[in-house]
């Protein structure tokens, strides 16, 4: 009999979905057990169900093929074989936030990697190197939902990845102003070139929802629990363009600052290096070692040769330099499906367990 927490995955079939069930294989905590998905995949197997949609570059692992698909919104059903969940639904933002909370009401967590519940004020959205305090909002969820185990917690956008924990390293400065375009790979719209042949050799300056995510949720993350919610935090001002490119993993951000307290490049670059939290200090099994690495040379971070830094987990910098108009400015890297998306997500769940909030269901 495993020891392992028996996972199931909402929406196993889509890209997010398979990004959970590769990363997940060989977990040393965490085994899939279950997947569900929506009535057209429900009762094939997951290798049925997959058919010729599978998108990763790693084969689909052998564990998962023969599951049978469940119907995801039979939300009793699929609860009473997991200990917990990972939400990756491609439904409306109504529907997402309805089914994740009647999956929480049946007494299991649930980690998500969607937006629906980024704003609601007692969800935790957690970054588990910045914030890992603000899963404590989860006992005043509970209250709310009437649980005493299930609860939703959830990871923010792909796209602040690549900048949100650079200046979380500064924050002694008090950065005040920051403006960050960012340059964000097909996979984060979950497709590939195979889906999406117009991308080739293309870039479309506008990715739905985007900018205002990468505007507010880095002020959501740096917030406190005041009252049992998510206040955020009044600064910096943040102002963000979102590009799509023909890249396939890995979103880069060209970001400027401004600090109310003047570093110099050499602090700058050391706070990095020495940048770490709650998953580093607690050994977590998908933390990175070292969470943020500094590039000298001129042409880094690249996606090809970067993006994988720390098995997709760490987050790449480069090109600090003074600047005529804000104070520094740099590049930054980050891959949008594992760190981003469902390696974040991960991380969380880890450090959930750590921290007592995901058990084993009795």
């Amino acid at each position: 009999m495993s020891e392992k927490l028996r996972v199931g995955i909402l929406g196993g079939t889509g890209m997010v979905g398979q990004r959970f069930i590769s990363l997940l294989e060989n977990h040393p905590w965490f085994e899939v057990t279950t997947i569900a998905a929506s009535l057209r995949s429900a009762g094939k197997t997951y290798e049925e169900a997959v058919g010729e949609r599978w998108k990763m570059d790693t084969p689909m692992p052998e564990a998962v093929k023969n599951i049978v698909v469940m119907n995801v919104s039979e939300v009793e059903k699929v609860a009473a074989e997991v200990d917990f969940v990972f939400s990756a639904v491609d439904m409306t933002k109504e529907e997402i936030k309805k089914i994740e909370e009647d999956y929480a009401k049946t007494e299991t967590p649930v980690v998500s990697n969607n937006s629906a519940h980024r704003w609601t004020p007692d969800v935790p959205m957690v970054v588990p190197e910045i914030n890992p305090e603000h899963m404590g909002v989860i006992e005043f969820q509970r209250k709310r939902l009437g649980t005493v185990r299930g609860f939703v917690a959830v990871k923010p956008n792909c796209s602040i990845q690549s900048y949100a924990p650079v200046l979380t390293a500064w924050k002694e400065f008090e950065p005040v102003e920051v403006v960050a375009t960012t340059y964000q790979a097909i996979s984060g719209a979950g497709k590939t070139f195979k889906d999406w042949p117009e991308m080739l050799g293309n870039i479309i300056p506008y990715i739905g929802g985007e900018e205002e995510k990468s505007e507010k949720e880095p002020l959501r993350i740096w917030g406190k629990i005041q009252d049992g919610v998510i206040v955020p935090a009044q600064s910096p001002v943040i102002t963000c363009q979102c590009i799509r490119v023909p890249v396939l993993n890995g979103h880069t951000a060209a970001v400027f600052v401004k600090f109310n307290k003047k570093p110099s490049k050499e602090q700058l670059i050391q706070k990095l290096k020495e940048f770490s939290g709650e998953p580093q200090r607690l050994q977590l099994p998908s933390a990175p070692k070292q969470f943020i690495q500094y590039l000298e040379e001129d042409n880094r971070p690249q996606v090809a040769l970067d993006v994988d830094y720390e098995r997709g987990m760490g987050i790449s910098v480069g090109r600090l330099r003074e600047d005529t108009v804000y104070d520094y400015k740099f590049i930054g890297l980050s891959h949008n499906t594992v760190r981003g998306a469902a390696g974040g997500a991960i991380l969380c769940a880890e450090l959930l367990k750590a921290q007592g909030y995901i058990t084993e269901r009795n």
